[in-house]
């Protein structure tokens, strides 16, 4: 019974062993792990641009395409007057191709992007203010035979030989062919999102992240003093207040900080007035002098322009609030260093407590059984107890074979 209650001791000491080297080294491995997987989160996604013939299709509601479509690889080839705006905007590949239906001509260019935030600034950089507003993808314009929309990550800009009624439908039907990204690059610029809708003229909004976008499309401030090299946003917006109409710019920039530090140049630079450097331009010098002003909220640096009365500009740009959205992040790996090594602790002690408990179990129930077997057998419940020894009288078998020796006692 002994050897028995021994081998399971071993068997217990074994298997606690195994356990907690196991839990250390799957701790140990966890890091690896955890980089490997923050790598493959990691890995930024490519993008391939289109084919062609994926952007344009082959016809489009009678109208048949002449030839094959021009592939337009680089922001040069797609608008050589525009291509540093293209680029800031992430320009990412299109196509350009003709159709004909009955002596009539459609010509079609699309420019695909990274994201639909490059698609929106390419749109609104394209779109001209008092352009009329169109039912066709996430935003469409028309003016004259001229009709540009967006939808995803997409913009395309098609000319007509002739407009028509049905000319809005066949746009909506290439609209319709356009799929959406996937995940956040469907996502639109948040800083819209900063813009007060109140007597908001939607189709003179333009968004921009380089200089080159900013000033194409009419921005209020000189580029450089924006701060575009920090990672800034910009966003230009008119407004038809009861006064006169009124331009509001919102300037989303990384960090409070960045917004703090920029605020005063900005505010100075407006103070200067005719000896502003660079001088003021066009947009703000026609503006009335009483009605501009600056505000800073949170990451945001709105300045107010145009004709409105001081007071009406001054509620308009009241209403510019900066809203924090914290958002918590998961660890990579899903647990730090600190909960790894925290429950590798608690792992330990369940089996050392699991362990002894178990081996006070065996210990009793075994020990306390032989105890038993032995007390009703009428011996010690121990045996050290016990005296079973073998006793091998040597003398007298000597004796026996050889005699007795000389002065010694036979009996004795």
């Amino acid at each position: 019974m002994e050897h028995i209650l021994k081998r399971w001791i071993q068997v217990l000491t074994c298997s606690v062993a195994v356990t907690v080297g196991g839990s250390i080294a799957r701790s140990q491995a966890a890091p690896g792990n955890a980089a490997n997987k923050a790598a493959h989160e990691t890995v930024t996604t490519v993008v391939l641009p289109a084919s062609p013939s994926a952007l344009l299709p082959e016809a489009l509601d009678g109208w048949v395409r002449d030839s094959a479509p021009t592939a337009l690889a680089d922001p040069a080839q797609a608008d050589p007057a525009n291509a540093a705006a293209l680029k800031e905007y992430d320009y990412n590949g299109g196509a350009s191709a003709t159709y004909k239906r009955e002596g009539e001509t459609l010509s079609i260019r699309a420019l695909r992007f990274q994201d639909a935030t490059g698609a929106y600034g390419a749109y609104s950089f394209y779109r001209q203010n008092g352009w009329l507003k169109e039912d066709i993808g996430a935003g469409a314009t028309s003016f004259h035979n001229r009709v540009l929309f967006w939808k995803g990550d997409t913009v395309v800009d098609a000319t007509f030989s002739h407009i028509g009624t049905m000319s809005a439908a066949e746009m909506r039907e290439l609209a319709h062919h356009i799929p959406d990204p996937p995940g956040t690059r469907a996502l639109m610029p948040p800083v819209l999102a900063n813009l007060p809708q109140h007597a908001l003229d939607g189709q003179t909004t333009h968004y921009a992240i380089g200089p080159a976008g900013y000033a194409g499309s009419g921005g209020v401030l000189p580029p450089d003093l924006i701060g575009f090299d920090r990672g800034a946003e910009a966003v230009t917006a008119n407004y038809s207040l009861t006064s006169g109409p009124a331009t509001l710019t919102i300037i989303d920039y990384p960090t409070p900080q960045m917004a703090e530090a920029q605020e005063p140049k900005i505010r100075d630079y407006i103070k200067a007035g005719g000896a502003a450097q660079p001088p003021w331009p066009k947009p703000l010098a026609d503006s009335d002098q009483a009605s501009l002003e600056v505000r800073r909220s949170g990451t945001l640096v709105a300045i107010v322009s145009g004709d409105a009365i001081p007071d009406e500009s001054h509620k308009l740009l009241e209403m510019v609030h900066y809203e924090a959205d914290l958002t918590a992040l998961p660890q990579v790996g899903g647990e730090t260093e600190v909960a790894r090594t925290a429950r590798l602790l608690v792992g330990i002690a369940a089996i050392v407590i699991v362990g002894s408990s178990a081996a006070l179990l065996l210990g009793f129930f075994l020990g306390g059984g032989r105890a038993m077997y032995r007390i009703m057998r009428g011996k010690p419940a121990s045996s050290v107890f016990d005296e079973e020894f073998i006793r091998i009288d040597l003398r007298e078998k000597w004796t026996e074979t050889l005699g007795p020796v000389e002065g010694t006692d036979p009996k004795g």
